[in-house]
Order: C-alpha cells, then sequence, then structure tokens
C-alpha cells in the first residue's frame, strides 16, 4: 500500500484543488491525492469525448468534480472563495503543440489568461494557499542545443503553444513579485516545467504513444511524423512526484538541507529525466514495441507545421535544492507504459487497479532509492 507518509503527510485531509484534473497527467494527479487522503477539487472545463483516463477510474464520484472554464475569472474566484484550498495544482491547459496552430487565440486565452485568472483569484481571495503552477519546457527560448535548459534561461516559443508557456511564466513570476513576495503572503507559489511525459491512459490525439497504441490496437503500423525529433521522455509519475515534493515544501511541511522554509522554494523549477532519456522519437518507439510488438514507418508530412527538433532540461537545480531525481530510467518509464496499455487495453483490466499498481509500484521504486520525497 503507498501510505500517506510521502511528501511530508502534506495531503492528508487537506483541501487540494487541481484545474485540469479531467486531462491525462490531472488524472493520475487526482487519484494520486486521493490515495495519500486528500480532499481534492477539481474544476476542469471538459471531460474528453472517447476514451477518457478520468472516465475509467470513476474520479467523478470519489471527488469534487466541477465543470468550469479557466477563461472564466468569476468561476474560478467562485471556487476559490468557497472551497478555500489549502493547495492549488494548475495543469488546465490546452497543451498539443500542432492544435495551437489551428487555435492560437483559443491555446493564448486558456494558457495565459487561465493562469492570469487563478492567481488574481487567489490574490483577492487572500487564503492561505501553497500554489504550483505547471507550464512546460517548450517555454525557453529553444536554440536546439545538446544541453539541458535551465530554470534562468530566456522564455520564447516558436509556436503558439510554446508562446503561451513562456507568457504564462512571465505572468506567474510578475504576480510573485508584485503580490506574494512579502513575508507574510498567504499565498506561496512556485512554476514547474516538466519533460515530455508518457504514462498509460493517455488519449491525446498526435502524441506518439497514443497514436502507437492506437495503431497497435489495430494491427496497423505506426506512422512517425518526426522520428528524429528528441524530446527529455519521463514517466508521468516523474513530473507529478516533483509537483508533490514541491506543493510540500510550499506548504511547509517538509523541508530539505537547502530548504529550510517556503520562501525558499517560491521560484521555477524543472521536473525532467536524467539524461540518458533525452532521445528521440524512434528510440521510444523501438523500446516501446519490446512490449506491444509491431512496425512502425517514416511518415514524415512534406510541407509540416514546425515542431521543436532538439529539446532537453536541466534538473540540476531541483536535484541539489529539492532533494529530487527521477525514479525510473528511460527503459523502465516505458516498460510502466506499455504495461498499462498491453493490461488495460489487450487484456481489458480495470484502469482503476492498473492505476494504483503503476502508482505503488513508482513509489516502491522510489523508496528503494532513499528519494527524499519517498520516505
Amino acid at each position: 500500500m503507498v501510505g500517506t507518509a510521502m511528501f511530508g503527510d502534506a495531503y492528508r485531509g487537506k483541501t487540494v484543488l487541481l484545474t485540469g484534473h479531467t486531462g491525462f497527467k490531472g488524472s493520475w494527479m487526482a487519484e494520486w491525492l486521493l490515495m495519500l487522503g486528500a480532499n481534492v477539487v477539481g474544476f476542469s472545463h471538459k471531460v474528453d469525448d472517447g476514451p477518457s483516463h478520468f472516465d475509467s477510474l470513476g474520479l467523478a464520484d470519489r471527488m469534487t468534480h466541477i465543470l468550469g472554464d479557466v477563461r472564466d475569472a468569476d468561476a474560478l474566484y467562485d471556487v476559490v472563495t468557497a472551497h478555500r484550498p489549502d493547495y492549488v495544482f494548475h495543469l488546465a491547459a490546452q497543451s498539443l503543440v500542432r492544435y495551437s496552430y489551428d487555435h492560437p487565440v483559443e491555446t493564448m486565452a486558456t494558457n495565459v489568461m487561465g493562469t492570469v485568472n487563478l492567481l488574481d483569484a487567489l490574490r483577492r481571495a487572500g487564503n492561505p494557499a501553497a500554489v504550483v503552477c505547471v507550464t512546460s519546457d517548450k517555454c525557453y527560448e529553444n536554440r536546439e542545443v545538446l544541453s539541458g535548459y535551465r530554470e534562468d534561461d530566456p522564455m520564447g516559443g516558436h509556436d503558439t503553444y510554446s508562446a503561451s508557456k513562456g507568457a504564462a511564466e512571465i505572468v506567474a513570476h510578475s504576480y510573485r513579485r508584485s503580490f506574494f513576495s512579502a513575508p507574510d503572503s498567504p499565498v506561496k507559489m512556485a512554476t514547474v516545467r516538466a519533460g515530455n511525459v508518457i504514462g498509460g491512459g493517455d488519449w491525446s490525439l498526435d502524441r506518439i504513444v497514443p497514436d502507437c497504441v492506437r495503431s497497435l490496437a489495430k494491427g496497423e503500423p505506426i506512422r512517425l511524423r518526426n522520428p528524429a525529433a528528441t524530446r527529455p521522455w519521463q514517466h508521468v509519475l516523474e513530473s507529478l512526484s516533483g509537483y508533490l515534493w514541491l506543493g510540500a515544501l510550499l506548504g511547509g511541511a517538509a523541508t530539505t538541507p537547502r530548504v529550510k522554509s517556503p520562501a525558499d522554494v517560491t521560484e521555477a523549477f524543472n521536473f525532467g529525466p536524467w539524461v540518458e532519456a533525452n532521445g528521440s522519437v524512434e528510440r521510444l518507439v523501438t523500446e516501446f514495441l519490446k512490449h506491444w510488438p509491431g512496425e512502425w514507418i517514416n511518415a514524415a508530412e512534406a510541407g509540416a507545421v514546425h515542431e521543436a527538433g532538439l529539446l532537453g532540461l536541466s534538473i540540476d537545480k531541483a536535484y541539489h535544492k529539492l532533494g529530487w531525481a527521477p525514479t525510473l530510467d528511460f527503459a523502465g518509464g516505458v516498460a510502466l507504459t506499455a504495461g498499462w496499455y498491453k493490461a488495460v487495453v489487450a487484456d481489458q483490466a480495470p484502469a482503476l487497479d492498473q492505476t494504483r499498481h503503476d502508482i505503488e509500484t513508482f513509489v516502491a521504486e522510489a523508496r528503494a532509492k532513499s528519494l527524499a520525497w519517498a520516505a
């Protein structure tokens, strides 16, 4: 059993507002928080049509499930004042690069103004809260270099999705300096940037692992648009362990040798994989096919929209300051991901059982490595 002692026992009996709880990453976060004993309040604009990790876990019946749009400032303010959360994790976003080319205004409004609306609701409400705003590794000005980006590198964005994440970081930074920096500020806020997450239950369009599963389930070859593109691949639980650990430190439930108070972590952190997990799309698919045999073909599209070719994150700051490190290596993350899909899709196992199994497996691995958050 996972138990509740990890993350300094920060979340047991606490109210946690989770935006974007119906999405891929949000549904894993909601399940983990419930296992930790939290009272989870979710705010998200919809449940996706078709396969949904949120629906398959039955989360709507086990948490406070609120449908609403982060572009609606009044709705967010009402939720914050009604539930007075102890912790806030802001995951709601338009999260797809290719979609942003067709819907740039929606992408900017959701990712930038959604962040503004949440932070302003917290400012106006004035309740004590530890807040983690999630952006992306794509927030950085991508120079297509081999070295990983550090937290103080410039923000940027070739496409509107990436630019919206860079802008959300700038918004959060300005709110922190303008409203939340005083020693007695009730709001302690940090931002986080993770790598390209993989894991069971992702059914998004134009993402490589869901594309693999859809093709393999139909017995068709996997069509790779950009097999040479390099990304920092990591299991979804890696990034969530970083978010939860940072939230616990912001809330004062835990400390590290370099973090003595919440004020020490009101800044930005990367939560990426080890360097060995930075690899091409082709490498990821080849590893996945070891667990679910099939084949792939190069389906590069002439005139396709621009997507970053080379992207990596430095995790030195999280490692040294927070005592956080990845739990799994590249092969371990892919194996856990493929195992979920094989069990749920191919073998028809209950998604809830498999999701809890993966969380418990991940926690056991972290404890075996004596990672600080898992103690």
